[in-house]
């Protein structure tokens, strides 16, 4: 089909034009159960009437006034983002890559805002994933992302996953800080050690040096947390939001405390959308839900369900699937044949995932999901290895 969009994305042939919960249905009438969740970003699932009747609200009051006005929704916002984390200042952008671009360009002002300008670079790590932008790009360190786009920008150093003797070796006077995700997404859901992040917390300490995390796809309650960093105690000094922030409504934050975000005075740093009324409205809305009482609990316990099952599954087909991997509602399932073929073949039997690096599979539901959500997903999944296993590798094979 000819399309005058970019051909940069290998788009499957199905149109979507409803949503119900964690349920898509496609034009033909076909009943999809999404587990890809728009990649981490449909936190409430599709159509919460939450969101709804907050966007229809929404709408009926200005949409935009520029950053040249103060925002009531942006400022409450930003509030309770604060309440709940560890930061005490917030800048609104549009995505997780510009949230990344002002964590990058927040860390780098804070030393040349104390007088070191060429405290610059910062540390991050084999299979990362920051965003799209130039900066970005080169912070991810993939060759496939920054191929044919000139020199990469300069600044990032990277060094091995969860390695601490590499990053006190790649401190250099020109380090200004650290940068990682707790949980790599695209890099095939590997999950930080929490002694590792402690570690790596009191390091940046005695160096001097900023902790920017990346929490645009494990963050927002995402893993059962608020911030997926709190599992392991560490507070950082900058963190980028996106993804589950606005339930499916383009919208990232920067969170710093105010000692890092010192060198971001006026005319520093700017968005002509970033925390508009619609998308702070929305975010707000989001952040109803997911801190209420007792809705990140749920997530945990519904995590803890998905996992005994998803384990339950690779016991049953050793060949297909190698480990599985990740925290809350944030799953991968590495396997050892071409993580594609896992992928279609779920999707043939309606059940929507996500590639990632690492030859992993994701799994990113809706938090909003319950046990017979994710019942039915592993009768789906189960179906899906059953296709694609040789019966000689599959434990109980007759």
């Amino acid at each position: 089909m000819n399309s005058a969009l970019y051909p940069t994305y290998a788009r499957a042939d199905i149109a979507f034009v409803r949503g119900e919960g964690p349920w898509l249905i496609a034009d033909n009438g076909d009943r999809y159960l999404d587990f890809s969740a728009g990649v981490a970003v449909l936190s409430l699932g599709h159509g919460h009437p939450h969101l709804v009747e907050t966007l229809k609200h929404a709408a009926a009051a200005p949409w935009h006034v520029s950053n040249l006005f103060r925002i009531p929704q942006a400022e409450r916002l930003a509030q309770r983002l604060v309440e709940a984390s560890f930061a005490d200042l917030v800048f609104f952008a549009n995505s997780g890559a510009e949230a990344l671009e002002c964590a990058i360009k927040t860390a780098r002002k804070y030393h040349a805002h104390l007088g070191a300008p060429q405290r610059f670079r910062l540390i991050t790590f084999e299979g990362a994933f920051h965003g799209r932008t130039l900066a970005t790009i080169a912070a991810g360190g993939n060759p496939k992302y920054i191929e044919g786009f000139g020199p990469p920008v300069a600044g990032f150093d990277q060094v091995p996953f969860a390695d601490l003797a590499a990053v006190e070796a790649a401190i250099t006077s020109e380090t200004a800080g650290v940068l990682l995700e707790p949980v790599q997404g695209e890099g095939g859901l590997r999950v930080f050690p929490h002694e590792f992040l402690r570690a790596l917390r009191a390091l940046c300490d005695a160096r001097g040096l900023l902790l920017v995390l990346d929490e645009v796809q494990c963050g927002v309650g995402r893993t059962g947390r608020f911030l997926a960093c709190e599992h392991a105690g560490v507070t950082p000094d900058i963190a980028a939001l996106a993804k589950g922030l606005g339930g499916g409504f383009p919208i990232g934050a920067c969170l710093a405390t105010r000692k890092a975000a010192q060198g971001m005075t006026a005319g520093s740093h700017g968005s002509t959308f970033g925390g508009n009324p619609l998308a702070a409205a929305i975010g707000n809305a989001v952040l109803d839900i997911v801190l209420a009482e007792g809705f990140l609990n749920r997530v945990v316990e519904n995590g803890e369900y998905l996992t005994q099952h998803l384990r339950a599954l690779k016991q049953r087909y050793p060949g297909v699937i190698a480990e599985v991997r990740g925290e809350g509602l944030m799953y991968g399932i590495k396997t050892h044949i071409p993580n594609s073929d896992l992928a279609t073949a779920a999707r043939e039997e309606k059940l929507l995932t996500v590639l990632a690096g690492d030859n992993v599979v994701r799994l990113l539901p809706p938090l909003t999901i319950d046990h017979a959500h994710i019942d039915d997903a592993v009768t789906k999944l189960e179906a899906a290895c059953a296709h694609l296993a040789a019966p000689t590798v599959r434990q109980g094979a007759a």
